[in-house]
Formats: C-alpha cells, structure tokens, sequence
C-alpha cells in the first residue's frame, strides 16, 4: 500500500456508495458517493459525484459536487466550478469559482 495516497486517519466514500449517520475523521474525509447525517473532519473534499446533506464542520472543504444544509469550516471553503452548496454557513475564508453556485445564509467569521 502506498502510504502517500492513504493515512491511516483519512475516510474514503467512493461513487456508488451510500452512508447514513456520523462521522468523524481526524485527517481527510474524501466523499464520492452520499453521505446523510454528520460529518467533523480535518479537511473535506467532496467530488464531482459527491452528495453530502447534514452538519458538517471541518477546518478545511473543497466542493466539486454537491453540499447542503448545515456547514462550518474554520478555514477555507472552496466551491469550485461544478460544485454547489446551499443552506446554512458559516466560513473564515471563502472562494467560489465561475461556475460555482451558493444559495442559502452564510456568515464569515473571518
């Protein structure tokens, strides 16, 4: 196994795959598929496929796919062009590519 690509710490939802319920990832949550509930992490990166609706707080997310309802990042969100977030955030640092779409209430704490 090559420890560059997977840490003992990160979680990997691939495509295809549905989760309910709550999570907690010291390192890097990587979600592919759907995840329903709660999610805390160190960093999140959400792909293309990736759907993810509840409470999530991490210090860091990048979103490529799809995120809703209830989000606190500490540090920088990033919603890239195919990525869309709505609902309730709360961010330090923010940046949304052309393309990238937000809907919903956000306060920064920054």
């Amino acid at each position: 196994m090559d420890d560059t690509l997977h840490h003992p710490n990160d979680v990997y939802i691939p495509a295809g795959v549905q989760f309910v319920g709550s999570i907690q990832v010291p390192g890097l949550a990587q979600i592919n598929g759907q995840v329903s509930g709660e999610i805390t992490a160190n960093t999140l990166d959400i792909g293309p496929q990736g759907d993810i609706a509840g409470k999530v707080r991490a210090k860091a997310i990048d979103v490529h796919g799809v995120l809703k309802d209830d989000v606190v990042c500490q540090g920088l969100l990033q919603i890239r062009k195919t990525g869309k977030v709505s609902g309730k955030l709360s961010y330090a640092d923010i940046d949304i590519e052309r393309g990238g779409q937000f809907e919903g209430d956000m306060q920064s704490t920054g």
